[in-house]
C-alpha cells in the first residue's frame, strides 16, 4: 500500500469520525428549532391579534398564562411587544415560571415526549455560594405519567428547575433544568439532595463568574 492510498484512507475515516460528531449536533439544532416553533404556534391566535393590531386583554391572555404548556411562551411573547402588565399577575412568579419550564422541557422528544399527565411543586432549595451574600436556588417538582407511557410504571419522579438567584425575575432563563427520571425515594430530604444532584453536575459547569462576582460580599 503506497503512500497516496494511505493518505485517501486515512483522509476518509477522518471525515467519516466528523461526520458522526456533527451530525447529532446538527439534527439536535434542527429540533430545537422545531420545538421552538412548536411552542410559538401554540400561542398562534394571540401572535396574529397582535399582527392585526387588535387589542389584547388580560382575559384573552389567560387561558394561555394558566396552561403549562403555553404560559412561558405567553409571557415571553408578552415581553416582545411591550404587553407584559398584561400577564396576570397570579402566574408571574418564579414558581409558575419554572413549573411551565419544567412540562415543555419534558415534552422534548428526548425526554418524555409529551407533557408530564401531573406535575406538583415541592420546594425551593437554596444552595450557599461560600459567602452568604447569595445563592443558587432551585424549584423541585414531582411529576408522573399515566399508563401506557413508557416510564408510568416509575410513579413520581423528580424534576429540578434553576439556578435562580437574588435578582432574577420569573420568566428569566434557567440553564439547568434537568430530570433524571430517577423513582422518587422515599425520603424528607429527596428534592434538596436532587437540586444538589443538579447544581453540582449540570449548573455549575455553565454559571458564568458573572452570576458568582455580583453579589455585594464578593466584590
Amino acid at each position: 500500500m503506497n503512500n497516496v492510498t494511505i493518505i485517501i484512507i486515512t483522509t476518509a475515516l477522518l471525515l467519516i469520525a466528523a461526520g458522526s460528531l456533527v451530525y447529532p449536533f446538527i439534527s439536535f439544532r434542527k429540533m430545537a428549532r422545531r420545538i421552538s416553533g412548536n411552542q410559538s404556534r401554540k400561542v398562534q391566535p394571540l401572535f396574529n391579534k397582535l399582527e392585526n393590531r387588535q387589542t389584547l386583554t388580560t382575559a384573552d391572555i389567560y387561558d394561555y398564562a394558566k396552561n403549562i404548556l403555553t404560559r412561558q411562551a405567553t409571557f415571553q411573547l408578552l415581553q416582545k411587544w411591550g404587553l407584559t402588565h398584561l400577564f396576570p399577575k397570579e402566574f408571574y412568579t418564579i414558581e409558575k415560571a419554572a413549573e411551565s419550564n419544567l412540562a415543555n422541557w419534558l415534552e422534548f422528544p428526548t425526554e418524555l415526549g409529551v407533557c408530564p399527565d401531573e406535575i406538583n411543586y415541592l420546594e425551593k432549595v437554596a444552595i450557599d455560594l461560600g459567602n452568604q451574600a447569595n445563592f443558587f436556588c432551585y424549584y423541585v417538582f414531582r411529576f408522573r405519567m399515566n399508563h401506557p407511557h413508557r416510564v408510568a410504571h416509575k410513579g413520581w419522579m423528580l424534576g429540578v428547575v434553576g439556578p435562580y438567584f437574588d435578582e432574577s425575575k420569573p420568566y428569566d432563563h434557567p440553564n439547568s433544568t434537568f430530570s433524571r427520571f430517577h423513582d422518587l425515594p422515599d425520603t424528607n430530604y429527596a428534592a434538596e439532595e436532587e437540586a444538589r444532584w443538579v447544581h453540582e453536575n449540570i449548573s455549575l459547569p455553565f454559571v458564568s463568574d458573572r452570576c458568582v462576582t455580583s453579589s455585594p460580599g464578593s466584590r
